[in-house]
């Protein structure tokens, strides 16, 4: 089996609650007692693992760096410390759904052009500085667990319009959770062990997300 990320390689993933789940340093650390890592409980925990599972002898250093509650514009004042001092090869970036839920509960509100500024200038940043750095972009996504999140989706729609929008310009690979995790729930996975709050994965739910993101990086990796 070819591998999917080249020996020695850093691969940073980087988001917001659903990335962070829980990692050392995170401001989740406190779903997990007894500890949830440096790459936390959630999918980037499950994809390092899968990966050091398929290919021991190809050793690549996996970094989580998302930090719970993020929206765009708390990741370009990241930008610095946690994606160009990390020195990435390879770059995963998940981020939206909090641009969309600020706006619900707490009258906060990102419209879709702001949202697409601040995407625009990171990417914009990141292929400046680390043009080698391979980048996907990961659609959020929303599923119907929660009756009340149901209006989130005349915002979030939008959003996830100028993620796949800005992907084709700047990104290697396009990961379209949304999609797949409604293929998911057509194929008769009961939603609720999926997410309970539509937002926030379950083991299953991230066990999924892990196996299509090696996927996705391997697709461009052949």
């Amino acid at each position: 089996m070819k591998t999917i990320f080249k020996a020695g390689s850093t691969v940073l993933f980087q988001g917001d609650s659903i990335t962070d789940w829980g990692r050392d340093g995170g401001l989740l650390m406190d779903m997990f007692p007894e500890g949830g890592g440096a790459l936390g409980k959630g999918y980037a925990y499950r994809a390092a693992k899968i990966y050091e599972l398929l290919f021991p002898h190809n050793p690549v250093n996996f970094v989580n760096r998302g930090v719970s509650g993020d929206r765009c514009q708390n990741l370009l004042e990241r930008y610095q410390k946690d994606i160009l001092e990390v020195k990435p090869d390879y770059l995963s970036i998940m981020i939206g759904i909090n641009d969309t839920w600020r706006r619900y509960d707490s009258n906060d509100i990102t419209s879709k052009e702001q949202f697409e500024t601040n995407l625009t200038e990171l990417l914009e940043k990141i292929k400046k500085d680390l043009p080698d750095t391979k980048l996907m972009l990961i659609e959020p996504f929303l599923l119907p667990t929660d009756p009340e999140k149901e209006i989130f989706w005349e915002d979030l729609g939008p959003k996830i319009e100028v993620v796949r929008r800005l992907a084709r310009k700047y990104a290697d690979v396009y990961l379209p959770m949304n999609g797949i995790l409604t293929n998911s729930l057509i194929e008769k996975v009961p939603t609720e062990e999926l997410s309970y709050d539509g937002v926030h994965l379950s083991d299953p739910g991230c066990a999924i997300m892990a196996k299509e993101y090696l996927k996705a990086w391997a697709a461009i990796e052949k």
